[in-house]
């Protein structure tokens, strides 16, 4: 039964994301397989990646697509920008009893991650973080994605995790929730957690994009430069809102 990962960039500076992403899990997992969908497989420097497939339609969310083509019995698909930190170890035994697994997106707190298409969920059902994707090939899966793709089209939308989450309550799908170091996009939560709570798996923070979408913008590649960016970033959000707001949570 094969397992790998699979990324998908288009763009030049996504594809070089890419290729980083691509190096730390080398680093971390040297034997696991990688293949990259891009908009320009004939592009130099993609020696990384054990094949290079083209993307069959470019657009912002090809991922969709993509992830169905994967040539894995077993994939882990991975946004551009992450940084695998750690062996992924038997992660893979996940798919022994469910088609699908990913982590919770951050900011639950906010409409932007609450929100649904059609359907309105309990608070306790936000949406899921599509930029770290386990599943299995299966009949199910293969169901999956082809009704997610449909109603990201057909829903004119830019945010694919909108649509997702609407698939997934109403799915009769198996599916896992991955705790959160095997999709970590707040690392500053590094600093509260104690030695034994958890191995940090997979970072995925959209600052590694700052020099792509900032003009003048730093290059982050590395988790100490990305610590000391979110630090500052959080301080700023805390001092942005009411004082009383933390204390706010205990006072009710």
């Amino acid at each position: 039964m094969s397992a790998g990962v699979i990324y998908v960039a288009t763009g030049a500076g996504y594809v070089d994301l890419a290729v980083q992403s691509a190096r730390s899990l080398r680093l971390t997992n040297p034997g696991i397989a990688a293949d990259l969908f891009t908009d320009n497989p004939d592009a130099t420097g993609l020696e990384l990646f054990d094949r290079v497939h083209r993307v069959p339609v470019v657009h912002p969310r090809a991922k969709i697509e993509c992830m169905a083509l994967s040539r894995f019995d077993r994939t882990l698909f991975l946004d551009a920008d992450t940084l695998v930190a750690g062996d992924l170890g038997d992660l893979w035994g996940i798919l022994d009893r469910f088609d699908l697994a990913m982590a919770h997106d951050v900011r639950r707190a906010s409409e932007l991650i609450r929100e649904g298409l059609m359907v309105t969920t309990p608070y306790a059902f936000p949406q899921l973080n599509s930029g770290v994707v386990l599943y299995r090939r299966s009949a199910a899966m293969a169901r999956f994605l082809a009704d997610w793709l449909s109603r990201f089209h057909a829903s004119g939308l830019s945010r694919d995790q909108i649509v997702l989450k609407d698939v997934l309550w109403q799915s009769d799908m198996r599916f896992y929730v991955l705790p959160p170091e095997f999709n970590l996009r707040r690392v500053t939560v590094l600093d509260a957690w104690e030695p034994l709570d958890a191995e940090v798996k997979i970072i995925h923070s959209h600052r590694l994009m700052d020099h792509l979408r900032y003009q003048g913008a730093p290059r982050i590649t590395d988790l100490a430069s990305l610590m000391l960016a979110e630090r500052l970033s959080l301080a700023e959000e805390w001092q942005a809102v009411a004082a009383p707001s933390r204390a706010s949570w205990f006072a009710r």
